[in-house]
């Protein structure tokens, strides 16, 4: 069974940091896609980076793009997300997901696009709460 467990999240003065991490079982990390989403209250869930597990390319949302670092340690199938100046606009719950299908090709649409339909599996997602 496919299982993805987020950790990392909480209240946090805008321009801190927080690293959430994704912790994943029933599945080895080979050719396929993670990626972390958010989702505000009000908002529909937005991709806001994604990682290949096979070869490590990355895609982020123009929104955190020089502020958010996605990697992953494939040896213990994690994936973390490195979020530095966050700002009170990065509040919501952030989820893990993962693309599992045996198709390259997916995993690749799946990082390029770092889109939600493109996952197969995902978590139950941590807050995060950017306030002073």
């Amino acid at each position: 069974e496919v299982q993805l467990a987020e950790s990392g999240g909480g209240l946090v003065q805008p321009g801190g940091s927080l690293r959430l991490s994704c912790a994943a079982s029933g599945f080895t990390f080979d050719g396929n896609a993670i990626g972390w989403f958010r989702q505000a209250p009000g908002k529909e869930r937005e991709g806001v980076s994604c990682v290949s597990a096979s070869d490590g390319s990355t895609s982020y949302a123009d929104s955190v793009r020089g502020r958010f670092t996605i990697s992953r340690d494939n040896a213990r199938n994690t994936v973390y997300l490195h979020m530095n100046n966050l700002k009170p606009e990065d509040t919501a719950v952030y989820f893990c997901a993962a693309e599992v299908s045996p198709s390259g090709l997916h995993a690749i649409l799946a990082v390029t696009t770092c889109a939600a339909s493109t996952m197969d599996y995902w978590g139950q997602g941590t807050q995060v709460t950017v306030s002073s």
